[in-house]
């Protein structure tokens, strides 16, 4: 919501008294606060010295002109919404101080009707990026929310590696099954890391269909291949002065793997049709479920890039090495998904937490984290039943017991697992996919590994 117009200021900066007088009375009868300064140094020196929602500028001024005017509030305010006011000749200087930062430009004489619309556009503009910013606020204490639990001397070794790390530019590479956490992992190294009000950045190798993935990265001009009907801006552009992380980066062809490989020893991209080279300035944190050193054997990836990725590794154990931290866990999941109920889940049966760690969790803490928020759900009171876990924990259980008393590998066990989940969402991959805590591609390769129809 904007603000009341009597407490919104707006500085007018134009060495033609005329001018600054004729905007000024347009915009007091408005209702606005008005200030004026006939040179960019006065600009610089109201500045400094009261807060401004927004500011008229002229290009044309002597002494500091108003590109190096504009260049000079940028640096006090970056968010300072700025309109510039320049004759005919001047369009030109415009359009670069738009690229500059400012906002919007119109050309001298205007009328009062122009004046006016122009100065509301450009405070709508001012709304919504504060409107942003606390949407931002708020994403940023709900992503806070997920973090990363456990007090198992595993997860301490791991606090303590992205502690020492995050401050730093070295490359991570975080290994681990499927549903571990990585991407947790890699968002607390941006977390803490000196590129934390820049963008985060998360490119998912294994949702990409190959053919785009590199428009993706790297972007595109127009004209580049059919369908690229405008120019794109890549991943890359978009992360640079934050953080890139890429998942399941396994997944990356031959070709792309190269191409990567010179981003990180070169610091630049190059859209794809494009010949002229971007800088780029990311940390880059990747992640996978695979063994790259097996992948290298097979030569599906890159050893150069395995090497240069792998400054800082990280390694995540799956659930079942700690369940130590199993409480903690399920207390944070209850917690986490009982919010918006009007019974909050505050207890579990006495049997529930032994029926859990007796589980070997194969989607690991994606998977128990599905599994409360099935059970709630399910429960209408305040407290969990076993009964919310029988459908895949009791029947596992039972199923094992009524047998010969065979050791099963957890490979027969993981096969008969996916295939009772695939049962139950009645042959649904994607939704199988998701009650397992594991991505789709995934799913798919043990389907294909276990010969389940």
């Amino acid at each position: 919501m904007r603000k009341p117009k009597e407490t919104i200021s707006i500085l007018i900066v134009d060495d033609e008294e005329i001018m600054r007088d004729s905007c000024s009375r347009i915009l007091v009868k408005e209702g606005y606060r008005v200030a004026t300064a006939d040179r960019g140094e006065g600009a610089l020196e109201k500045f400094d010295q009261a807060a401004y929602d927004l500011v008229l500028l002229d290009l044309k001024m002597p002494g500091m002109g108003g590109i190096d005017t504009l260049s000079r509030l940028k640096e006090m305010d970056a968010e300072v919404t700025i309109l510039i006011m320049t004759g005919y000749p001047s369009i030109e200087t415009a359009v670069k101080a738009i690229k500059l930062g400012a906002y919007d430009y119109i050309t001298k004489p205007f009328a009062p009707d122009v004046l006016r619309f122009a100065v509301n556009r450009a405070l709508e503009r001012k709304t919504l990026v504060i409107e942003n910013h606390h949407l931002r606020q708020q994403l940023k204490a709900k992503q806070e929310t997920d973090v990363i639990i456990g007090e198992s001397e595993a997860m301490r070794s791991i606090y303590e590696m992205v502690r020492r790390t995050a401050p730093t530019d070295s490359t991570v590479l975080i290994t681990g099954e499927s549903g571990t956490g990585k991407e947790l992992i890699a968002r607390a190294m941006h977390h803490y890391s000196q590129r934390e009000e820049r963008e985060f950045v998360t490119v998912d190798c294994s949702a990409l269909v190959e053919t785009l993935l590199e428009s993706e990265l790297f972007g595109h001009v127009k004209g580049s291949f059919t369908g690229a009907i405008q120019a794109k801006y890549g991943s890359f552009e978009l992360a640079n002065g934050g953080t890139f992380f890429f998942d399941e980066i396994g997944n990356l062809s031959m070709d792309t793997q190269s191409k990567l490989l010179r981003v990180i020893q070169e610091k630049e991209i190059k859209p794809v049709g494009g010949e002229k080279t971007i800088r780029v300035d990311v940390r880059i944190i990747a992640a996978t479920n695979q063994d790259l050193r097996q992948a290298i054997a097979k030569k599906t990836f890159r050893e150069d890039l395995y090497y240069r990725l792998n400054v800082v590794p990280i390694h995540i154990p799956p659930l079942r090495e700690h369940k130590e931290d199993m409480p903690l866990l399920v207390k944070h999941f209850l917690k986490k998904y009982s919010k918006k109920r009007e019974v909050p889940v505050t207890h579990l049966e006495s049997d529930v937490m032994k029926l859990l760690m007796e589980y070997d969790w194969p989607g690991n803490i994606r998977e128990l984290e599905n599994a409360i928020e099935r059970a709630l759900i399910l429960e209408d009171g305040d407290t969990l039943p076993p009964g919310c876990f029988s459908w895949f924990v009791g029947e596992r259980k039972r199923e094992i017991k009524a047998g010969d008393h065979k050791i099963y590998s957890l490979a027969e066990l993981e096969k008969t697992h996916i295939q009772r989940v695939l049962d139950e969402t009645g042959g649904h991959k994607i939704r199988a996919a998701q009650l397992l805590g594991i991505d789709r591609k995934t799913l798919y390769q043990k389907i294909k590994r276990y010969g389940i129809k």
